[in-house]
């Protein structure tokens, strides 16, 4: 939305699926790609590598990090990040079965949504495409409080079988984002492309 001068991106998701990853690639597509000056707020401090993991992209990026410890923290450290054009937020992948660690998580976006902040908030809920399906069901409603977020899809280069995206599409109704192909950073992550999937969905290149 060019009427806004910012933007920031909260990744949430279950552990596991690839959130810091898929994060560098999108930080280093929008800082090389499209010359925008980005910045990098780990909540995710419960996993010791995860920040060290984003600090080490992070460095070879030339892009700040800033780590946050609580969610009265959030709306502090993305004011402190105005001069930059994207705020990229990577949180905790928790189990989705733990109802705390999630109201922390739903705590992290909320504030940041009520906070009045001048700025375009963007949710990706990030999910593996080696789920089964019925996890995946249980993952979108432990998140279904989470209104109007995308969902990014991750490791479709691990399975054969990418039917769960369009059926979360469906059954979730969030519009689809990124998709990810491989560990490659910043490679191997492109948009979802709806024509693209239905094809390789009935057999075709």
């Amino acid at each position: 939305n060019p009427e806004k001068p910012q933007a920031i991106f909260l990744f949430v998701g279950p552990t596991g699926v690839g959130k810091t990853t898929t994060i560098a690639k999108l930080a280093s597509e929008y800082k090389i790609n499209h010359n925008k000056k980005v910045a990098l707020i780990t909540a995710d401090v419960y996993r010791i590598a995860a920040v060290e993991q984003l600090n080490t992209y992070a460095s070879i990026l030339d892009v700040p990090v800033n780590v946050i410890y609580s969610p009265s923290e959030i709306v502090d450290n993305v004011k402190d990040l105005s001069a930059y054009d994207i705020i990229m937020v990577d949180t905790a992948g928790r189990s989705h079965k733990n109802v705390e660690q999630r109201n922390e998580l739903f705590e992290i976006v909320n504030n940041v949504k009520n906070a009045e902040l001048d700025i375009d908030i963007d949710v990706f809920l990030v999910l593996s495409v080696t789920t089964k399906y019925r996890d995946l069901m249980n993952i979108a409603n432990a998140y279904k409080e989470l209104e109007g977020y995308k969902l990014l899809f991750t490791k479709i280069d691990e399975t054969g079988t990418i039917g769960n995206i369009m059926n979360m599409r469906c059954y979730t109704g969030a519009p689809l984002s990124y998709i990810t192909s491989g560990q490659n950073v910043p490679d191997d992550i492109e948009l979802a492309d709806v024509q693209k999937l239905a094809k390789m969905l009935l057999g075709g290149e």
